[in-house]
């Protein structure tokens, strides 16, 4: 019998009009958008539905949206009689995370949102950056650039055994790429900018964990109800002592999404879930774990397909 893990998407993966088929065909999801609206004073169906998608791709709005839609599909997941073992997510994924498992209420998750949004939106604009997603080369091979690279630009993501994500001074991460096409042995080097706003997981993004360090002191973190992993760790999360100092640590060090997964895989999980837009993590998976069963529910029609021998 296969073991389920749900997989939650991170920034980068929203879209205009994400969501919708949920909102209109789940009841669930219907509850996660009231929840949303009561905490963010705005509709946010407004912003995901809407077929500009300028406003959406603005951190502050991009965050709590990507989670609503992620937490969307896991009820509609479940409507259809899904169960889970085990939870994790990628980079702001693991705030779905933590509502889905029951470490916080879904109303407690918006308002944690909202306000690592807002300060991540904030720090955005004291410090632009850049992020670009770095294909083919061994990881090894990107620190080694980026440590020989004039500037500040560190590998921040850890997707996949061929894609690292590197960060930083917009100048310095356009060198590390142009340095790594240049020296890497790789047979296939690719270099990816991303649709994002500052240069996330790296210590551009100071003020905003120091900003999360406080708010999140006054939330209440339960025990979770099922396994989660963390991006921080690499592994299992089994320490919820000091929630606030994890989440700070977690908006300036580095993803390791692959060695979370290479965790996932020794404990058993062979078949993962990817809860929200796109198929980016289903993507890694594939990369990552060739033998596991990877599959994406980003709207009604792949939910369905998803979950049709699943249960």
């Amino acid at each position: 019998m296969s073991k389920n893990i749900v997989l939650f998407s991170g920034q980068g993966s929203q879209y205009a009009g994400m969501g919708k088929e949920f909102y209109e065909s789940s009841e669930g999801a219907k509850k996660v958008f009231a929840a949303a609206d009561d905490v963010l004073g705005y509709k946010l169906e407004d912003i995901m539905f809407s077929p500009d998608p300028t406003e959406l791709n603005k951190t502050v709005y991009s965050q709590p949206a990507i989670m609503a839609c992620s937490l969307c599909a896991y009820e509609a997941l479940k409507e259809k009689g899904v169960t889970f073992d085990g939870a994790a997510g990628h980079s702001l994924g693991e705030y779905a995370m933590m509502a889905a498992s029951g470490m916080l209420s879904y109303e407690d998750a918006f308002r944690l949102i909202k306000l690592r949004a807002e300060a991540m939106q904030r720090a955005a604009e004291k410090n632009e950056g850049a992020m670009c997603a770095v294909i083919g080369p061994s990881a090894e091979e990107i620190e080694k650039v980026c440590e020989q690279t004039e500037g500040y630009a560190v590998p921040v993501n850890y997707n996949s055994p061929v894609q690292t994500v590197i960060a930083g001074e917009t100048d310095a991460v356009e060198k590390a790429c142009e340095l790594i096409k240049q020296t890497s042995t790789a047979k296939r080097v690719k270099c990816v900018k991303l649709n994002v706003s500052s240069a996330f997981h790296s210590i551009m993004m100071l003020p905003a964990a120091d900003e999360v360090l406080e708010g999140a002191k006054g939330f209440e973190f339960k025990k979770p109800d099922m396994q989660v992993f963390s991006n921080l760790l690499g592994t299992e999360l089994t320490d919820f002592s000091n929630m606030p100092e994890m989440l700070a640590k977690h908006i300036v060090s580095p993803v390791r999404f692959t060695s979370e997964l290479a965790e996932m895989n020794a404990q058993g999980y062979d078949r993962f879930i990817e809860a929200g837009p796109g198929k980016v993590l289903t993507g890694l998976v594939k990369k990552t774990l060739p033998d596991a069963d990877a599959r994406n529910c980003e709207d009604m029609q792949s939910l369905e397909k998803a979950a049709a021998d699943t249960v």
